[in-house]
């Protein structure tokens, strides 16, 4: 019955975003609802950025309709908190708001799960020696983790299929985790997301002339979501005696959301050496980077993608062997960082190739 559910919810959620996408393309070709341009974009045609409308639409209705019988009292307080994010994304993909107001409805967000949700950080697995935290330590560390994680998957959408196939192997992998270890309800939740995701992908990534791009009103609520797994699933493993239990829960759940929060510290790192506001849009992404060696989004999606699976499994194999938890964080944020300035070393080389060549001539 409970895999039953589970499915339901992935089939569900893919069937209301498949089906719900024609007739948002329809509105906003009538409305000409379409993404203003600016120099960092990469496409040049006008495409509706109304992704995350679907993307709300399917997660919001399945996880209801396949929990229902459910006692989830976080559910309410999750979804409110989605709705913020939808609107202040949806009202940032047509108006331009200023990263100030964004960052205090995060935060009023961040608050809301928190407090009433119950979503919070109690214990930090040994992460710098320390375990049991305080109710305002964990009460901080939470809002600084959920606004983080929500900026980081807004940052990472910026080519065909990245955040929505980075957001769907993150909640494929918690998914699969909460329902082995019997926490059906976020099972649901994880496995409605995958599926509304994936009808998405399918849109963006192949739809040729009905494309469409999830917005800002997709990659918060896909954040916002991805934090409040993030959180459950450590507090959660607390106890190690459960089945499933995971020894290393924060090195795990860190190697699975890694691909977006590498990059996001590297090129807000980047900004500030050169004197820059860090929340100033440019191409140094790693996508960016990596589209100047290979052009072609869904093969630079894929290879994202695969590398952040890789560094998963890396992470699931350290937590087998049961090492110290700060030498596992260490190794997998090295591996991390060191990978994500290879495409930039790539460019650089080939570069002062080029220029020695010219000089030679």
């Amino acid at each position: 019955m409970e895999i039953l559910l589970v499915l339901g919810a992935l089939f569900l959620g893919f069937i209301l975003v498949l089906i719900s996408i024609p007739s948002i393309l329809k509105i906003a070709r009538a409305k000409k609802l379409y993404e203003p341009f600016n120099k960092q974009k990469i496409h040049t045609q006008l495409i509706p950025p109304l992704g995350g409308v679907s993307i709300f639409f399917g997660v919001t209705l399945s996880t209801i309709i396949a929990t229902d019988g459910y006692s989830f009292e976080s559910l309410k307080y999750i979804i409110a908190a989605v709705i913020m994010m939808f609107f202040i994304g949806l009202n940032d993909d047509f108006l331009i708001i200023t990263y100030k107001k964004k960052l205090i409805v995060q935060l009023f967000a961040a608050v809301l799960l928190t407090t009433l949700g119950n979503i919070q950080f109690t214990n930090l697995h040994g992460i710098l020696g320390f375990y049991e935290i305080s109710y305002f330590t964990g009460l901080f560390f939470t809002l600084y983790a959920i606004v983080v994680i929500i900026n980081a998957f807004n940052l990472i959408d910026g080519i065909d299929g990245l955040a929505s196939g980075l957001a769907m192997l993150a909640g494929i992998v918690f998914g699969i985790w909460f329902y082995l270890a019997e926490h059906i309800p976020y099972a649901i939740l994880s496995f409605a997301f995958v599926g509304s995701l994936a009808a998405f992908f399918l849109y963006n990534v192949f739809g040729d002339r009905n494309k469409l791009f999830m917005g800002d009103s997709g990659s918060l609520v896909v954040g916002v979501i991805i934090s409040a797994i993030v959180i459950q699933f450590n507090e959660f493993n607390i106890v190690k005696t459960i089945p499933f239990a995971v020894d290393a829960a924060p090195v795990v759940s860190f190697a699975i959301i890694i691909v977006p929060l590498v990059d996001t510290l590297r090129v807000m790192s980047i900004r500030i050496m050169k004197r820059k506001s860090p929340f100033v849009s440019d191409t140094n992404h790693i996508h960016h980077r990596m589209l100047s060696i290979i052009p072609n989004h869904f093969k630079v999606t894929v290879i994202i993608i695969a590398v952040n699976a890789l560094l998963i499994g890396l992470a699931l194999i350290f937590n087998n062997i049961s090492f110290n938890i700060n030498l596992q964080f260490s190794l997998i944020f090295l591996i991390a960082a060191l990978l994500a300035i290879v495409p930039s070393r790539i460019i650089r080389n080939s570069q002062h190739r080029e220029i020695k060549k010219s000089q030679a001539n």
